[in-house]
């Protein structure tokens, strides 16, 4: 819906029984709870002169709510003509809407499977972006050589091999963007062949192959659960075929600390084989490549209240775009879906598609139980310093980074994504693990929506950064590339997602993000550990 740029309040959806505060606003203010009428008067005293409108009784801060009419206690709060939750005390007009006086409760949804199943959008067809196309036809938005570490054991290991690299080598080949060390915390300590390290195996396996690494190599420590001999004879990873003095030279995919005589001598061999391919990783020049080969994986943290107002909806926009030329978009943090995942069982293609991401809903919801933990505790500080209350309210607008096309398809964390058009990813609301999953299913651009501030970068794949405030967005100008804050001040949601949409081809093609030219991305690698440690 259109905003009214002299109205400090928006409401979303005509059943919202609250308004969303679109800049800071004292007590004290008349409004009208109507959206898109220019009727706002400052006033000393908290008078009413007319009966649709409503004086401010508290401060309402940026992107958080206030009373549209009177909710008694126990009464639905409706935002985007949702459930967010029931009031715990009579809330009078006028007056802030939050953790005092609103809570879950109990939510019965109707999922109605496949009820709603939009049709395929037209195709576009024709856009290119500028890409790299690799010997085995896929396509890449970056180019990078890779280092799996197996096991935290090997990490600083792999750490080292990378500095080295990409300190003293690197400038040598432009077309190589560097080397990234893919470490983490875990690798051992599960069971072997169990789920999580068929999880682990996943997505070590799905970053080996992305297309954005012109090639990769494992270092282990050696004795590690997750053996790097699991991810060759269970995930199709080859060995390594480089140029040597003799002709062709097979050297090791694989090196282990243990039998490569210690830390230093891993090092020492390591950038020796890394260093013979960078010639030929560096032999490459971008061509066009159809917008169709895009697969988007969208992401928002440090959300606040204006999330599912600006950046989320603009997003939406932006994966219809994609969609409609053929391309992927993911969504994920199943977390963030709780609560408002009816809207996707109805624009699944199929039941069965419908049922999976149920089912997915019904796992978390006995994951959290049996530790103790409520979903609806992952609204952060942060989230609801921003205006954010309850998990259905943040759900509502997380999703719409989905936009309005069919769900095709549902896949378990870092699974390979192949369907084309919007899917679901299952992968938890912590940012770095949630896009972690995105990458190893094979996203080459993210779009990441954030309110407080979020400065994530996630390499190999660039990260678009969209601020969902305009103040958030020049206080971190340096940090943020598009500001859908505008909408806000009254600029239309379909051309901001337009903005999106050009702004991925853009970077794509070569453009870099905010966080890639902060050199922002080493350490937000975090695959998802969902079972104990022994």
């Amino acid at each position: 819906m259109p905003l009214a740029v002299e109205n400090p309040f928006v409401r979303l959806h005509p059943d919202d029984n609250l308004l969303i505060a679109r800049v800071g606003v004292e007590a004290g203010v008349e409004v009208v709870p109507g959206n898109g009428e220019p009727a706002v008067v400052t006033q000393e005293g908290a008078v009413t002169t007319h009966p649709s409108r409503v004086v401010t009784r508290d401060r309402i801060d940026l992107g958080h709510k206030m009373a549209a009419r009177m909710i008694p206690a126990g009464a639905p709060v409706r935002k985007f003509g949702q459930l967010i939750g029931y009031a715990t005390e009579d809330i009078q007009p006028g007056e802030w809407i939050h953790s005092h006086n609103l809570s879950v409760g109990e939510l019965q949804l109707d999922y109605a499977f496949s009820t709603e199943v939009p049709l395929d959008p037209e195709p576009i067809i024709g856009r290119t972006f500028l890409g790299f196309r690799r010997a085995d036809g896929r396509a890449a938005t970056r180019n990078y050589l890779g280092i799996v570490s197996t096991v935290n054991c090997s990490a600083t290991t792999s750490k080292a091999v990378a500095e080295r690299i990409n300190r003293h080598l690197l400038a040598a080949f432009p077309n190589v963007d560097g080397v990234v060390p893919l470490v983490h915390k875990g690798g051992c300590a599960m069971q072997y062949g169990g789920s999580d390290h068929q999880q682990l195996a996943r997505v070590l396996a799905g970053f080996a192959r992305h297309p954005n690494f012109a090639g990769y190599l494992i270092i282990g420590l050696g004795c590690e659960t997750g053996q790097a001999s699991f991810l060759t004879e269970n995930y199709g990873l080859t060995q390594l075929d480089v140029p040597g003095d003799n002709g062709r030279d097979t050297r090791p995919l694989i090196m282990t600390i243990q039998d490569s005589g210690g830390v230093r001598k891993t090092i020492d061999r390591a950038v020796g084989v890394l260093e013979e391919m960078l010639p030929e990783a560096n032999n490459v020049r971008r061509v066009p490549i159809p917008v169709s080969e895009l697969i988007l994986g969208t992401e928002c943290g440090g959300s606040d209240g204006n999330s599912g107002v600006t950046a989320n909806p603009a997003v939406g926009i932006a994966s219809d775009l994609l969609v409609a030329h053929g391309g992927t978009t993911i969504l994920g943090e199943t977390t963030e879906i709780y609560g408002g995942e009816h809207l996707l069982t109805r624009r699944a293609v199929t039941p069965e598609v419908g049922q999976k991401l149920v089912d997915l809903i019904h796992w978390w919801e006995n994951y959290t139980k049996f530790f103790g933990v409520q979903i609806d505790n992952n609204p952060s500080v942060g989230n609801k310093k921003g205006g954010l209350t309850t998990i259905y309210e943040k759900s509502l607008g997380a999703i719409a980074k989905g936009g309005s096309t069919a769900l095709k398809e549902v896949y378990r964390y870092a699974e390979p994504v192949t369907a084309k058009g919007f899917v679901v990813m299952d992968t938890p609301g912590f940012d770095p693990a949630s896009v972690t999953g995105f990458v190893a299913g094979g996203a080459n651009v993210v779009v990441f929506t954030t309110g407080r501030g979020s400065c994530f970068g996630c390499k190999p794949v660039p990260s678009i950064k969209i601020a969902t405030n305009t103040p958030m967005y020049e206080r971190m100008i340096d940090d943020m590339d598009v500001n859908a804050g505008r909408i806000l001040d009254g600029v239309p949601v379909e051309e901001v997602g337009r903005e999106i949409f050009e702004k991925i081809v853009s970077v794509a093609s070569g453009e870099k993000t905010k966080s890639e030219a902060q050199g922002i991305g080493d350490e937000e690698f975090c695959p998802w550990n969902v079972g104990p440690v022994l």
